[in-house]
C-alpha cells in the first residue's frame, strides 16, 4: 500500500482549499499594513531609543526583502544548465574582481555568490593583466580620441552616479570644465540616449510665455509612497492614500528658470485652504508674486475658494487641457526627476521632520548643482539670480595636440592652461546622500 494514504493531512476549514494561496497574499499584506502602522507610531515617539529601533527595524525588513528578492533570482537561474548561462562581459569580469577584493571574499565564496565555477575565478585572475581588445578581463571605457583616463572618469562618473544620463554627464562636466561632447559621452558609456524631457504648453485663453523670473509659477500636487507602492491584495487593491503609507506635496516650480520654489508636506491629501496657504508662503519666501499660475483642473484648484484667493494676489490662473499631454508637462517632468532621482533612491521617511531634511537635500541640489537641458546646461539658480554660468569658464583640455582656438563642444570657451593637462575627479555628495553628486575637476601636479 502507498505510504502516501497512511501520511497525516490537516484538516482546513470550509471552504479554503481553493483560497489557501489568496489567503496568503492578504495575511502578507496586512502584516506589512500593520508593521508600516506600528513603525509610524515609533519613528515620531519623543524617545530617541524608540526611534532608532523603528528605523534600525526599517533598514532590516529592506534588507531581508532584498535578499529573498536576490535568492529567488538566483535560484531560477541555478536551473538552468552551466554550460547555458549566459557570459559576463569582460567589464562585468572586472566589476566581480574588484568586489571580490572589497569584500575580501576567497575563489569558491566569490563563484557561489555570482553561480560560477572556482577554476573561472581563477583563470580571471590568472588574466586579469591580458592587454588588447580581446583580452578576458576589461577595465570599462574603449579607447578613442581621448585619453584613457578621461573615459575612465566618464566611466567611474557613471558608476558612482547611476542615474545621471549621457546628456546630465556631459553638461555636469562641462560646468567642472571638462567639455565633452553628449555623442562623445554616449559612444563611452555605449547606452541608448535618454528621453528628451518634454516642453510645457499651458492651455487657457491664450499661451503663456514667461519672459522673466516670477513670472509664471507652476503648483501641482502628487504622493511620495513610505514603502515601494500602494499595491494590495484586497478590495480596492491599494492602500489609502494617506499617512502612514504616504506623504502627500504640493509644489511650487517657476516657469522661466526651473527654479524649484518650494515644497508643503501634508498627511493626507490638502484641502484648497491648505494649498492657498503653501502658495502664500511661497510668495512670501519668493518675495515676489507671479503673474500666472499654471495648475490642472483638479477639484482643489478648480474651485470658487482657489479662484477667490488668486483674484485677492493679482493672480492669474491658467488651467492645462483636461487629457491633453503636456499641458503641464514642465512641473510633471520635475515631479518625475524627483521621483527617479530621489525618492525612490532612499527609504522614505515616515517621520516629517526626517523627509523634510530629505526634500530640502533633494530642492537644494537640484537648483544649485543639477543642470539642466532646457537651460542650456545652466542650473536653476543660475537663470533665477542671473548669475554667470559656470560652464562659460575657461575649460581643461585634455588632448595634447588640441589646436587653442579650434572649437570644443558646446558651449564654446577657451582653454585653460595649456592641452593636454591631466586632472583628478571628484565627486563629493550633498549632505552625504550619494544620489545627490557635486562633480568637480582639478588639474594634476
Amino acid at each position: 500500500m502507498a505510504r502516501h494514504e497512511h501520511s497525516p493531512r490537516i484538516d482546513l476549514p470550509q471552504g479554503w482549499p481553493r483560497r489557501v494561496k489568496s489567503a496568503m497574499l492578504h495575511v502578507m499584506a496586512l502584516g506589512q499594513y500593520a508593521a508600516a502602522y506600528t513603525r509610524s507610531w515609533a519613528v515620531n515617539g519623543r524617545i530617541a531609543r524608540v526611534r532608532f529601533k523603528a528605523e534600525n527595524d526599517q533598514l532590516r525588513q529592506e534588507v531581508a526583502l532584498l535578499t529573498e528578492e536576490i535568492q529567488i533570482k538566483d535560484t531560477r537561474m541555478k536551473r538552468v544548465d552551466p554550460q547555458r548561462r549566459p557570459h559576463y562581459l569582460p567589464t562585468e569580469r572586472m566589476a566581480i574582481l574588484e568586489l571580490r577584493a572589497a569584500q575580501g571574499w576567497s575563489a569558491q565564496q566569490t563563484a557561489e555568490a555570482f553561480l560560477v565555477t572556482t577554476a573561472t575565478i581563477a583563470s580571471w585572475i590568472k588574466r586579469v593583466d591580458e592587454q588588447g581588445p580581446n583580452s578576458l578581463v576589461q577595465i570599462r571605457g574603449p579607447v578613442n580620441k581621448f585619453p584613457d583616463f578621461v573615459r575612465y572618469a566618464v566611466q567611474r562618473l557613471k558608476t558612482l552616479c547611476p542615474t545621471l544620463g549621457k546628456a546630465k554627464i556631459a553638461e555636469m562636466l562641462c560646468r567642472a570644465g571638462l567639455h565633452l561632447g553628449t555623442t562623445t559621452v554616449g559612444r563611452i558609456l555605449k547606452e541608448p540616449p535618454p528621453p528628451p524631457p518634454a516642453e510645457a504648453a499651458a492651455s487657457g485663453d491664450r499661451v503663456v510665455t514667461a519672459r522673466e523670473p516670477n513670472h509664471v509659477w507652476h503648483v501641482d500636487l502628487t504622493t511620495v509612497p513610505t514603502g515601494a507602492g500602494f499595491w494590495a491584495p484586497g478590495v480596492p487593491f491599494a492602500l489609502p492614500q494617506c499617512w502612514p503609507f504616504c506623504w502627500w506635496l504640493a509644489i511650487a516650480l517657476d516657469h522661466y528658470s526651473r527654479c524649484a520654489i518650494g515644497f508643503g508636506v501634508f498627511p493626507k491629501r490638502p484641502t484648497s485652504l491648505a494649498v492657498c496657504t503653501f502658495l502664500g508662503r511661497m510668495i512670501t519666501r519668493a518675495n515676489a508674486t507671479p503673474k500666472y499660475l499654471i495648475c490642472d483642473k483638479d477639484s482643489i484648484f478648480w474651485c470658487r475658494e482657489f479662484k477667490r484667493w488668486c483674484r485677492r494676489k493679482r493672480i492669474r490662473p491658467r488651467y492645462g487641457a483636461v487629457g491633453q499631454h503636456g499641458s503641464i508637462a514642465v512641473i510633471e517632468r520635475f515631479i518625475r526627476t524627483m521621483k527617479d532621482e530621489a525618492t525612490r533612491r532612499i527609504l522614505v521617511p515616515q517621520r516629517r521632520t526626517d523627509f523634510h531634511r530629505e526634500l530640502n537635500h533633494f530642492f537644494a541640489w537640484y537648483n544649485e548643482c543639477r543642470p539642466h537641458a532646457a537651460l542650456e546646461g545652466r542650473t536653476p539658480h543660475e537663470v533665477y539670480f542671473r548669475l554667470r554660468p559656470i560652464n562659460r569658464r575657461p575649460r581643461i583640455e585634455p588632448r595634447k595636440r588640441w589646436p587653442r582656438r579650434s572649437p570644443c563642444a558646446g558651449p564654446r570657451t577657451l582653454i585653460a592652461g595649456q592641452p593636454g593637462d591631466r586632472f583628478t575627479l571628484e565627486v563629493n555628495f550633498r549632505g552625504g546622500r550619494r544620489h545627490l553628486p557635486i562633480i568637480s575637476l582639478k588639474r594634476a601636479a
